[in-house]
């Protein structure tokens, strides 16, 4: 049956690429919510791990894509998704001729006005639909899902999207996801280092940091970013949510955009490069969160109160 008149609501075979952190719970809450999947990944882990959680493994790209009504990436950078999309053996290779293809990666607004172009050459819905809301979203199916793609293309897979998403909003046309993540990556870097900063200034004038947050998280100071992510800076655990490398990837994909269209964005290039430091020191792997190791690297203190939780 046609894709443009099926409803998808629960019932889609979904070809699913791309099983990381991100990925294996995306999968895994599409599993749930009735879709039948086939589930890849480059890395033997990520398959064993999304088989852990009740995904369907499958053996290559082109055995998930046969046959499916939908394929969706999520892959770490730009090169990854082409490659899978339009490469050799790839989605653009395999897919049905009336099947479709979101990528929610988070990649460069060109590159997917590029994909877009292809897939839609060879008559396939696509959409780009990259996603906010770290791996505990992921988890919870509580993703920002920021939608690039035609209105009725968008609404098609709407209820698809919303197995992985409580938020699901079409931002534009092709690309246009992939700007708004953009913006919504600088946005999380700048309230980052503006948390770590609030830590801190606190500490050194020993001050309780859990109070102190608690309190800045109910007012005009809050944000989902002191919500997600205070509880771990005061512990002290940096295990990677979301890593400080991707989100180094993130803010070079914002620097190049706004060099594209001629905006300056001071805030975000002085945070891009403290995000840059860390990695280049070898903390890639952490969460983004650890930007508070660096300020009180910068400001040669420890940190001065015990751990605590921040109550909201």
């Amino acid at each position: 049956m046609d894709h443009r008149t099926k409803e998808f609501g629960r019932m889609a075979v979904v070809g699913f690429v791309g099983l990381g952190v991100m990925g294996r719970p995306m999968a895994a809450n599409l599993v749930r919510a009735g879709h039948e999947v086939r589930a890849f990944s480059r890395g033997a882990a990520g398959r064993e791990r999304a088989a852990e959680l009740g995904v369907p493994v499958v053996g290559g790209v082109a055995e998930a894509v046969r046959g499916a009504d939908v394929v969706i990436t999520m892959l770490p950078d730009t090169p990854d998704v082409r490659a899978v999309a339009l490469g050799p053996d790839g989605v653009l290779d395999h897919l049905a001729p009336q099947g479709a293809y979101i990528d929610m990666s988070t990649i460069e607004p060109a590159g997917a006005r590029e994909i877009a172009e292809r897939f839609t050459a060879a008559g396939h819905d696509v959409l780009d639909a990259p996603v906010s809301g770290g791996e505990a979203g992921a988890r919870e199916g509580a993703l920002s899902i920021m939608v690039g793609g035609p209105a009725d293309t968008v609404e098609r897979w709407r209820d698809l999207l919303g197995a992985m998403g409580t938020t699901v909003v079409r931002v534009g046309d092709a690309g246009a996801g992939q700007v708004v993540k953009a913006a919504n990556q600088l946005v999380v870097a700048t309230h980052l280092q503006a948390l770590a900063e609030a830590v801190v200034f606190l500490e050194a004038h020993d001050a309780d940091v859990a109070t102190g947050l608690s309190v800045i998280a109910r007012g005009l100071g809050g944000s989902t970013v002191i919500d997600r992510k205070a509880d771990g800076v005061l512990a002290g655990d940096f295990a990677p949510g979301f890593r400080l490398d991707l989100h180094h990837k993130d803010l070079g994909i914002v620097e190049g955009a706004a060099r594209a269209r001629g905006a300056v964005l001071p805030v975000t290039g002085l945070v891009g490069r403290l995000v840059q430091s860390l990695v280049q020191r070898g903390d890639g792997g952490l969460d983004h969160s650890a930007l508070v190791a660096l300020a009180r690297e910068l400001n040669g203190t420890t940190p001065s109160t015990t751990p605590g939780t921040v109550t909201r």
